[in-house]
């Protein structure tokens, strides 16, 4: 299973985890990270990662999201098919870095685009070129592939 998150399901677990919702979400991106580190579970990186990335100001978050670049099997650069890709998302009401994630998980072949952003997964779902999922929402999935 190849699995690609965007940004703000990498910065998951540094949110105020007093609310149940993000204690659960981090607790499901935690979980697919073991089994990224356990190798049953492929990352797709991307530039448009390194990019949010880089304009962390934490360094702390910034570095410890940079480290997953190194398990990822395959790191999606720009190209011009990527871009008209994420154009024709925009055309649907995605936000642009949004559709560079998206098109960059589906140039990486992800199975799963995972995202905390709830309006993101309602605009994916509508337009269906990707399965986007919650984090919490895939943990069975990653479970049922490998028992």
């Amino acid at each position: 299973m190849r699995l690609y998150l965007d940004n703000c399901a990498f910065n998951r677990p540094f949110d105020d985890q007093s609310h149940i919702r993000i204690r659960l979400e981090t607790e499901a991106k935690l979980y697919i990270q073991e089994r990224i580190k356990e190798g049953k579970v492929d990352l797709v990186w991307s530039y448009i990662l390194d990019i949010e990335n880089d304009q962390n100001p934490f360094e702390e978050k910034r570095s410890a999201i940079e480290r997953w670049k190194k398990l990822a099997v395959v790191d999606i650069e720009e190209t011009e098919t990527l871009k008209e890709r994420a154009n024709s998302f925009v055309a649907y009401g995605i936000k642009a870095k949004d559709a560079l994630h998206v098109a960059a998980a589906i140039e990486g072949n992800a199975d799963f685009f995972i995202t905390t952003d709830d309006r993101l997964l309602k605009k994916l779902a509508e337009i269906a070129k990707i399965q986007a999922a919650n984090p919490i929402d895939i943990v069975g999935d990653i479970d049922d592939n490998h028992n």
